[in-house]
């Protein structure tokens, strides 16, 4: 399909021939939101870890005698059943919350909504950016593309990585490269804007899906 191409200050430029499968794939919301969740699954820190007896410092000498004081008995003072003891059944660090999805549904799910953000207009292929990696002059550059108070994620050709780093530090602009592309990062921003030459990288990335 032919794709309108804009320079900086939003006015077109051109046409840029783009794979079906890239802005054509159909919106599947069950396989978008099954790789949404695996992707934070796989993404999770643990935190929460508490230690059980075998873990806690002391106690190990015996409280008091086996017999003859009349009170209960007891091994150690670290027994779940002392305060300052171990935990029975609490939160261990050794959980695992991996979960799996096939690489052919990932990139589905992932060409699913970049189609559909392509379908409701929130998404801009510029002709190319300045080489410039200075915030200040990046942020200049880009203010005719960009919309106020609206999350933007720049995609931009790996010859042009540079600009990552002077892309960080505008509000509410993220970037991601394109073969790096995830459900996550695309469903964030309410406008997508990628560079031209980013789209041949993508489409090599994404070749063998049929």
């Amino acid at each position: 399909m032919k794709v309108a191409v804009y320079n900086l200050d939003k006015k077109e430029v051109g046409t840029i021939d783009v794979p079906d499968k890239i802005f054509g794939t159909k919106w599947i919301p069950d396989l978008v939101h099954q790789a949404l969740v695996v992707q934070g699954a796989n993404s999770r820190n643990i935190v929460a870890h508490t230690k059980n007896r075998g873990e806690v410092r002391g106690g190990g000498k015996k409280p008091w005698k086996q017999k003859g004081t009349g009170r209960a008995r007891h091994g150690s003072i670290r027994s779940p059943l002392w305060r300052g003891g171990g935990v029975t059944f609490g939160p261990r660090k050794e959980r695992i919350f991996e979960r799996k999805i096939n690489k052919k549904m990932r990139f589905t799910a992932v060409l699913s909504v970049l189609s559909n953000k392509f379908a409701s207009k929130d998404v801009t292929i510029v002709d190319g950016f300045s080489s410039a990696a200075k915030t200040k002059e990046f942020s200049k550059s880009i203010k005719n593309i960009l919309t106020p108070k609206t999350n933007t994620t720049f995609i931009f050709s790996e010859k042009n990585k540079g600009l990552n780093k002077a892309a960080r530090n505008i509000p509410k602009v993220e970037t991601i490269s394109p073969k790096s592309l995830n459900v996550y990062d695309l469903l964030w921003p309410k406008n997508i804007v990628i560079e031209k030459d980013a789209i041949a990288e993508i489409s090599g990335h994404y070749k063998n899906l049929k």
